[in-house]
């Protein structure tokens, strides 16, 4: 349906990228303007058809030289939405990527990593590939605390004159530093830190944002989310968790008129509980003064399938990318990180934010 096909490169083919993959197929064989999960069946023109995935990279001996179906289902992925033979054929072959700081020692109880040929033989090589696949848009989904894979995937998005769509909390379009980069190369970036499409971060901010606008004073809040997936597991790591905090605490506090003390406010990840598998767990409280003074206080229970939660807003955030590599426009793209992402260049209410990204589809 769109003018072309919107070619991917993905880093990480972990369970977020297993949801998204499988769920694009989920919806090949649905009526899509009748079925749950879309913000837009269609964005400037592009349906969720016209993504197609042409190169991907990963770190585990589980997922690289295999086809890319079977990396998807391959351990510790949990997501089996499709039926794997249900999956349409693909001649994509995952390659290797660096390690640098992807892994985590909790999650080496879980992956085994390649052993990384020379950087400067592997950089090549994924140069070659990225420019043979014909990528124009590069997908971030590594691992929390990812710091220098990112940089290098940034860098990488750059050298090979991609867009860069940055789905972790590490601060790319954020960064001024960056942002400059891009801007200056003329590519697009969105980023950083996906918004869940209903998850904790994205209720908590909104029941923040609704109290303070009736008046109310909030005096304390928190969030805890605990889940079963290799997610929650890295995230035992506390020292890879920095930009996540950063990011999620920021999220919310820039929805009130006042800041909250820092002792006042922890909005986090909490815990790895194994049997909860792919299931998330959300518990925020809220707790302030109404008139005259007279105390109030909210507790939320959430409860989502954790990966269910990126796909939706991961195709928007793509096709947003591919309009403006249409556009010819670099940089960060205001409306788009401000709406599909946690830590964007600049905070804004949702409403407001959803307002920018139509405006910026009905120019395309």
């Amino acid at each position: 349906m769109g003018k072309q096909k919107i070619k991917v490169a993905v880093v990480g083919v972990g369970n977020c990228f297993a949801g998204l993959y499988q769920g694009l197929q989920y919806y090949k064989t649905h009526e899509v303007t009748q079925a749950a999960g879309l913000m837009h069946p269609v964005l400037g023109g592009y349906a969720l058809s016209d993504i197609e995935f042409v190169s991907a990279f990963d770190v585990s001996e589980e997922k690289v030289g295999k086809n890319l179906n079977d990396a998807t289902y391959a351990h510790p992925n949990e997501v089996d939405w499709v039926k794997k033979e249900d999956m349409p054929n693909t001649n994509v072959i995952v390659k290797e990527s660096p390690i640098l700081d992807g892994l985590g020692i909790y999650i080496l109880e879980r992956v085994k990593p390649v052993k990384n040929k020379p950087m400067d033989i592997l950089g090549k090589e994924i140069k070659e590939e990225i420019k043979k696949s014909g990528a124009r848009i590069i997908l971030s989904y590594l691992p929390v605390g990812s710091a220098d894979a990112t940089r290098y995937w940034a860098q990488m998005a750059l050298d090979t004159k991609c867009a860069f769509v940055n789905c972790i909390p590490e601060f790319i379009a954020s960064d001024e530093q960056w942002a400059k980069k891009f801007k200056d190369a003329n590519l697009p970036i969105v980023g950083d830190d996906i918004k869940a499409q209903v998850g904790s971060t994205i209720v908590h901010r909104t029941l923040a944002r609704l109290v303070d606008e009736r008046g109310a004073q909030i005096e304390s809040t928190y969030q805890i989310n605990v889940g079963g997936n290799t997610d929650f597991l890295n995230m035992k790591e506390q020292s890879r968790l920095k930009s996540k905090r950063i990011s999620k605490t920021e999220s919310v506090q820039s929805q009130l008129k006042k800041r909250l003390p820092d002792d006042q406010i922890y909005v986090g990840p909490s815990d790895f509980i194994p049997f909860l598998s792919n299931t998330k767990l959300g518990f925020m409280r809220i707790e302030g003064r109404m008139w005259a003074d007279v105390p109030f206080n909210m507790e939320i229970r959430l409860e989502v399938d954790d990966k269910a939660n990126s796909g939706g807003v991961s195709v928007d955030a793509i096709r947003c990318a591919q309009i403006a590599l249409d556009r010819g426009i670099g940089g960060i793209l205001d409306g788009p990180c401000a709406y599909f992402m946690k830590h964007p260049p600049k905070q804004y209410t949702d409403p407001v934010a959803r307002e920018m990204v139509e405006k910026y589809i009905e120019k395309a």
